[in-house]
């Protein structure tokens, strides 16, 4: 885990400051990867965000609703870029049709994560970032679709592990320059 210190709701302003500046200073795109569009999708509106709450029959934390409403309808972030809450499309692009998490909420078949769980990005190959909507502050999942063997009597749960107490920890581990996956194996299984 980082030394970092301990972020409340009271460094949200700051943090939000620090994510803005690296999704729009920046360009959007994470120089070394460069897997991310040119910039950020614009911010949605109240109206639009509560629409799409209504899709996943869930609010979002308040953190996510302003970073949606107040930096952008995703594009940007760790990872691969949070995925946005309104379908997008690219053209021209290599991947045409940015990842939705309302489209990712509402096609869950088999064995997916629970349904109060809100799909933030991919982590490559079958590693997936979700958020809890409804535990307390909103901890950040990993799962490994492939982490887990049937033959060995394991379930889905056990490609399950929590990345980070909190969404806003998450964040503040990206936007201090640190590595989620870092903080993440970091967690206790």
């Amino acid at each position: 885990m980082t030394d970092a210190p301990h972020r409340t709701a009271s460094d949200d302003d700051m943090l939000l400051e620090r994510l803005h500046s690296l999704a729009w200073g920046a360009g959007g795109v994470i120089p070394a990867r460069g897997l991310l569009p040119d910039k950020p999708f614009p911010p949605l509106t109240i109206a639009e965000v509560e629409r799409a709450e209504q899709h996943l029959g869930y609010r979002l934390p308040q953190l996510l609703r302003r970073i949606y409403t107040e930096i952008g309808d995703g594009g940007f972030g760790p990872e691969g870029g949070l995925a946005s809450l309104t379908p997008r499309h690219i053209p021209h692009w290599y991947v045409p049709d940015w990842p939705c998490a309302t489209t990712i909420h509402a096609q869950r078949a088999g064995w997916e994560p629970p349904a109060s769980w809100l799909f933030l990005t991919g982590g490559g190959c079958t590693m997936e970032w979700y958020i809890s909507l409804i535990a307390v502050d909103h901890p950040v999942l990993l799962w490994d679709a492939d982490g887990w063997e049937p033959e060995r009597g394991q379930d889905p749960h056990d490609g399950l592990r929590y990345a980070a107490p909190s969404l806003r920890q998450w964040l503040w581990t990206w936007a201090d320059g640190g590595d989620v996956w870092d903080e993440a194996l970091a967690q206790p299984e």
